[in-house]
């Protein structure tokens, strides 16, 4: 998202995405008016109740014809336990309606961030994971957004939304009681109050820079946390953990500065709206005082006005400072909105794979945005073991991410099983027991996980066993086995499935690969087409045939 992408988001009071993407929004908003309306009432009703009750106690005091209009439209002393009543019911259907605002807002806040997620996690099923695998934000950048960021959207929806829509309700009715009661002081409210929304806007596109300068430095903070994690051990064997630390410590810095320079701007624009607040209702005030010393002016209808006064500003004001405090939820929407919206554009394969009994690259290359690729020419029939080989870069892994729709095909013909079993560079494997891991692709027996694990020689590895994040808790080598178990127990589900794997041995010794290769056998014994990629002498000899990319691309 562009600079100017933010800007132009900032002058939005409501982002229309969110109607599109989260249809709790709308429910949100309806409830929200309604409420607002019965509160503007209570507003209304109750300032002229204490209004009158003022001028009634007060009107004793000031008795005699020197005050001109001061004492007209006083109401007879008979109708002040109706006020009272009323200045009461109209408290408790104030407190009631703000509570129920906040409440509904509040509850509406998890539906939406429940409807964002699920919406980006759709998305994210669709698309090729090398999209976001490659993405430049980093690794964190998505669990960030997802969990943290749309958390932020409580403040939005908790106080920002009601003060909007608060301001959209309540302003015209109170503006257009006070044209009834007193069309001078309307007027300067008329003509002051536009000033408030200009600071508004300027102060919400510094927020929403500052704001996303901030956003960006948590990502780059989680980032490296997560990439220190993750290359711990490495890091320790060669003696470079200090001067990661030294990067977090960094990382850490530069968003405590960001988060200062956003309190600071915070506070100022608390201060400017204050500031333009007051000065309207003190004006207002000068000019009902004024006319009161003069007995040009009733006195209720005076006290009416300036109680009413104060609430016709205070929504509008507490946007602004509502807005700072949702301004991080809504730098993370805007990130899932962008994620979202690629949807849209993404483009399934120009040249979409068909479903065959074996795995054909006809006339195939891919294009990363480099130009379009050689030709590739490879076909694996049922029952044949193919080992793809050649030197690094030359296009092995991307041959296999056209067969498994990662990547589009620029032209040519692309056919594949039904169903494939894959196992990438990654073992992939999520938090949880061994057992939660084999049986990701759908329901597995347990004797027949523990078949697998016997057959890749983890006959002792018990499926109860948990792992954590990063594949934390085997080895390297048994987690790539793992990963090629689930692959293997997805493909028993479906004779003549695919089984496609990318360097599945490159974290295994010399036995364990062997009982890898002759796993691989058995399946294309059964009928299964299995391809492989790999550099490893050893799996590459255990293959029907051995093919170089060369050959693949030219032949």
């Amino acid at each position: 998202m562009t600079s100017s992408d933010l800007s132009r988001s900032a002058l939005k009071p409501l982002d229309p995405r969110l109607l599109r993407y989260a249809g709790a929004t709308r429910g949100i908003l309806l409830q929200g008016v309604i409420l607002g309306f019965f509160r503007t009432v209570a507003i209304i009703v109750w300032s002229w109740c204490v209004a009158m009750l003022l001028a009634q106690a007060v009107a004793p005091v000031l008795g005699g014809p020197r005050f001109g209009l001061v004492l007209d439209a006083l109401q007879p002393a008979s109708q002040t336990p109706l006020f009272v009543v009323c200045a009461l019911a109209a408290v408790i259907v104030r407190a009631c309606t703000t509570w129920a605002m906040e409440t509904v807002s509040a509850r509406g806040a998890v539906r939406v961030k429940n409807e964002l997620r699920r919406s980006a996690l759709n998305t994210l099923e669709k698309q090729s994971p090398l999209r976001f695998s490659a993405a430049e934000e980093g690794s964190a950048h998505l669990p960030t957004t997802l969990g943290r960021g749309l958390d932020a959207l409580d403040n939005y929806f908790s106080n920002y939304i009601p003060q909007l829509l608060l301001t959209a309700v309540a302003t015209p009715i109170l503006i257009a009681v006070l044209l009834w009661a007193d069309w001078l002081s309307a007027t300067i409210v008329i003509v002051v109050f536009p000033v408030i929304p200009l600071f508004m806007v300027l102060i919400g596109i510094a927020t929403r820079f500052v704001q996303n300068k901030q956003w960006e430095e948590l990502n780059r903070l989680s980032n490296s946390f997560l990439d220190t994690i993750s290359g711990l051990g490495t890091l320790k064997i060669f003696g470079r953990e200090g001067k990661q630390r030294q990067n977090i410590e960094d990382a850490t810095e530069g968003y405590r500065k960001r988060t200062m320079q956003v309190l600071r701007v915070t506070f100022l624009s608390g201060f400017v709206l204050d500031l333009a607040g007051t000065f309207s209702v003190a004006l207002v005030a000068v000019t009902v005082g004024t006319r009161l010393v003069d007995g040009l002016f009733p006195l209720g209808i005076g006290l009416f006005v300036l109680l009413l006064l104060p609430e016709v500003f205070i929504p509008i004001r507490q946007v602004g400072v509502a807005y700072h405090a949702s301004a991080e939820g809504l730098a993370a929407a805007n990130n899932v909105f962008a994620l979202i919206d690629s949807d849209a554009v993404y483009e399934a394969e120009p040249h979409p794979a068909t479903e065959a009994e074996h795995l054909e690259l006809n006339g195939v290359s891919v294009d990363y945005g480099h130009g379009a690729g050689p030709l590739l020419n490879l076909s694996v029939a049922p029952g044949e073991y193919v080992a793809l080989t050649g030197p690094s870069g030359s296009g092995k892994t991307s041959a296999l991410n056209v067969l498994m729709g990662f990547v589009p095909a620029v032209n040519g013909k692309v056919q594949r099983t039904a169903q494939l079993a894959w196992v990438g560079q990654k073992p992939g494997l999520l938090q949880g027991s061994v057992f939660e891991n084999l049986s990701l692709g759908g329901a597995v027996l347990e004797s027949d996980a523990r078949a697998v694990l016997e057959e890749l020689g983890l006959a002792t590895l018990p499926l109860e066993k948990q792992l954590g994040a990063l594949d934390h808790g085997v080895s390297g080598g048994q987690a790539q086995r793992i990963a090629i178990a689930r692959a293997l127990l997805f493909a028993k589900r479906f004779p003549g499935c695919g089984i496609v794997m990318d360097e599945p041995s490159s974290a295994l010794d010399a036995a364990s690969e062997k009982l890898v290769a002759l796993a691989l056998r058995r399946r294309a014994a059964v009928g299964h087409p299995v391809l492989i990629v790999s550099h490893r002498e050893a799996l590459i000899e255990s293959a029907d045939r051995a093919v170089r990319i060369a050959e693949v691309a030219h032949g």
